[in-house]
């Protein structure tokens, strides 16, 4: 079970990275644009934003990595990041587009039960 858990934790903390580059590298050019289904204009509007967001997307890595790298003293910490990422994927899911929920909150979600039953 740990294993599973830890693989979960990884794709996620993968996915975080590539939200990342697209948020903070990729946010005006075409493949950043129709990942958000962005106009040219708004894309070059927001940019900023779209960088700082991309940071926070980073940390959510860059936690989760932590996590992983503790081994099995790293389950708190796995635990609270995964959390983050569910609350912030629900919360998008929410408030910005139905897609994070599959994209972010329920992978958070399974490699959270997967890491509190490990």
């Amino acid at each position: 079970m740990n294993t599973a858990a830890n693989i979960v934790v990884a794709l996620v903390a993968l996915i975080h990275v590539y939200i990342l580059v697209l948020e903070m590298f990729l946010w005006t050019t075409p493949k950043g644009r129709k990942a958000f289904g962005l106009t040219p204009e708004f894309a070059e509007a927001s940019k900023v934003l779209a960088a700082n967001q991309g940071l926070y997307n980073g940390f959510l890595a860059a936690g989760l990595i932590w996590g992983l790298v503790l081994g099995a003293a790293g389950g708190p910490v796995k635990v609270f990041f995964l959390a983050c990422v569910l609350v912030a994927g629900l919360y998008g899911a929410a408030t910005a587009s139905r897609k994070i929920l599959f994209i972010q909150a329920i992978p958070a979600a399974i490699g959270l039960a997967l890491t509190l039953l490990a």
